[in-house]
C-alpha cells in the first residue's frame, strides 16, 4: 500500500493543475478509469444514461468490485467529480475517454452506443482536446466510424485540430492482483501527435503504456486477447465433455500439464462463458473478416459452438445425475450457487449459470439461487434467492456450483448436499459429482 501511494503521489505533482477528464460511460471498464483520475490530478465529469446509477454515485454507493465506497466517498469530497445524465458543463474538456457498451444484435456489432457518444461530445471539442476510444470494436472503427462523426459535429478536423486514438481496455473484475492502475494499457494514435497526447494521458493514470503503430492495430489487440482465451477455453470444455467416458479426470490433467515449464498455458473447463467480452470479442472479429474479406474465422465458429452448448451440457449432466438417483428435474428442488458469469463479481452479462438457471425452470425444476454479489434489481423476476444455509442444503436435491464464488461455504455443501454437481471444482467428497 505505502508504494501505490507513493506512485500516486508521484504523478500527481506532474499535473501541475486538474485538466479536465470526460468519461462516458460508467461501467466495469468507466468508472474505475475515472475513480483513478482524480487520484491522479484530474477534474471529471462521468455521463451515463443509467438514472439510477448516477443516484448511487451521487450517494457513494459503488456498484463495481474493485472501487469501494469510501474510494467514492473520497474523490466526491475532494470536489473533482460529478456524474451525471447528460452533457451539460462539459465545454473545455482536455481529454474525453468513451468506455460505453458495443453489443452484438444478431450476430452483427451494435455500435449505436458508440455513435451516440460520439454525437453527443461532437459539439463540446475544442482545439487541443484528446478523445478516446475503449470500447471493443473491430478493426477500423474509430477511424472510419466515429471520426467523422466527432469532426462533423465539432467543426475540427481530426489530427489537425484535435488528437484522436484508441486504447482498449483490459479490465478483470474481481482480481485481486491485476487491476486498472498496474495492468500494461495498450495505446493508439491517428497520428503521431495524437499518440503522444494519448500516451500523456495514460501515463498519468497506469504504472505502463504499450504504444502501437495505428489504431486499427490497436482494436485487434483487444480481439486477439479474447479470442486466444474463448477457443483455449473451447477446447478444455470440449475434452471435459468427452474425458468421464475416457476414464480419465480433465481437471487433474490440466494440472498435471501445467506443470510443463514451456509450452503449455492452463485454461480450466467450466459451464460457458460470459461477461463482456468472450461471448462478443471474438464474434466482432469474425464479423469483420467475412464482411470485408469473406472469409470465415472458423476457429471461432468452432469456440462459439462448444461454449455455447456447454450450459446445456451441464443441464444434461444434472438431468442424468438426478434420473441415476431415481428423481426427476421436475419437481426437484435445485439449489444453484451461483448467477455471475465468474467468481467474486456480480457481473451477469451473458451468464453460462443465467443460462443454467433458465433451463431448469424450464423444465419445471423448483430452483432458488444463492447469489450474494449481484443487485436485486439485475436479477430476473422468475429466479427467487435464498441465503446458503445447512437446511437450504439438506433440503435440496442438488446442489449446483455454478458460479465458484470464495464467499460460499463448500465444506457445507460437501456435508450436507445428497447430490452436488460442481461445475468449476470445489468441492469434494462421494455424493459430488464434477463437470
Amino acid at each position: 500500500m505505502p508504494q501505490k501511494i507513493g506512485v500516486m503521489r508521484v504523478r500527481q505533482s506532474r499535473i501541475a493543475a486538474r485538466r479536465n477528464l470526460v468519461v462516458v460511460g460508467l461501467g466495469y471498464v468507466g468508472l474505475p478509469l475515472a475513480v483513478r483520475a482524480v487520484e491522479a490530478g484530474y477534474s471529471v465529469v462521468g455521463v451515463d444514461t443509467d438514472e439510477l446509477r448516477v443516484k448511487r454515485l451521487g450517494a457513494c454507493d459503488s456498484y463495481i468490485e474493485g472501487v469501494d465506497d469510501a474510494r467514492l466517498m473520497a474523490i466526491t469530497d475532494s470536489g473533482h467529480f460529478r456524474a451525471a445524465t447528460d452533457y451539460d458543463g462539459i465545454d473545455g474538456f482536455d481529454v474525453c475517454v468513451i468506455t460505453v457498451p458495443t453489443p452484438l444484435r444478431e450476430g452483427a456489432p451494435d455500435l449505436s452506443f458508440v455513435e451516440c457518444a460520439g454525437r453527443s461530445i461532437a459539439p463540446h471539442i475544442s482545439p487541443g482536446a484528446t478523445v478516446v476510444l475503449e470500447s471493443t470494436t473491430y478493426p477500423g472503427t474509430t477511424e472510419n466510424v466515429l471520426l467523422p462523426m466527432l469532426e462533423a459535429g465539432s467543426g475540427l478536423r481530426a489530427g489537425a485540430d484535435f488528437h484522436l486514438g484508441y486504447s482498449p481496455e483490459r479490465i478483470d473484475p474481481g482480481n485481486p492482483d491485476w487491476h486498472l492502475e498496474n495492468t500494461p494499457k495498450v495505446i493508439s494514435g491517428i497520428d503521431a501527435a495524437s499518440l503522444r497526447h494519448v500516451g500523456k494521458f495514460y501515463g498519468d493514470i497506469v504504472e505502463r503504456t504499450v504504444p502501437v503503430s495505428s489504431c486499427r492495430t490497436a482494436e485487434l489487440t483487444k480481439l486477439l486477447e479474447n479470442t486466444y482465451r474463448h477457443v483455449n477455453i473451447a477446447m478444455v470444455n470440449e475434452m471435459a465433455m468427452v474425458s468421464r467416458q475416457l476414464g480419465a479426470d480433465i481437471w487433474e490433467a490440466v494440472e498435471a500439464a501445467s506443470s510443463k515449464p514451456f509450452g503449455f498455458m492452463p485454461f480450466r473447463p467450466g459451464p460457458g462463458v460470459g461477461g463482456h467480452c468472450l461471448p462478443v470479442d471474438p464474434s466482432y472479429l469474425s464479423w469483420q473478416v467475412k464482411r470485408l474479406l469473406k472469409q470465415d474465422l472458423r476457429f471461432i465458429s468452432l469456440a462459439n459452438e462448444i461454449n455455447d452448448h456447454m450450459p446445456s451440457h451441464a443441464v444434461w449432466r444434472i438431468t442424468r445425475g438426478l434420473n441415476e438417483r431415481g428423481k426427476s428435474v421436475k419437481g426437484s428442488r435445485v439449489l444453484q450457487l451461483g448467477l455471475a458469469y465468474k467468481k467474486n463479481t456480480g457481473d451477469i452479462r451473458e451468464s453460462p449459470a443465467l443460462a443454467i438457471a433458465r433451463s431448469l425452470l424450464a423444465l419445471g425444476a423448483r430452483l432458488v439461487v444463492v447469489e450474494p454479489h449481484t443487485d436485486s434489481y439485475l436479477v430476473p423476476p422468475q429466479i427467487t434467492r435464498v441465503e446458503l444455509t445447512e437446511a437450504e442444503v439438506r433440503a435440496a436435491d442438488v446442489v449446483v456450483v455454478a458460479t465458484d464464488h470464495d464467499a460460499f461455504d463448500y465444506a457445507l455443501v460437501e456435508e450436507a448436499g445428497a447430490y452436488v454437481f460442481d461445475s468449476r471444482n470445489r468441492c469434494r467428497g462421494e455424493r459430488v459429482e464434477i463437470l
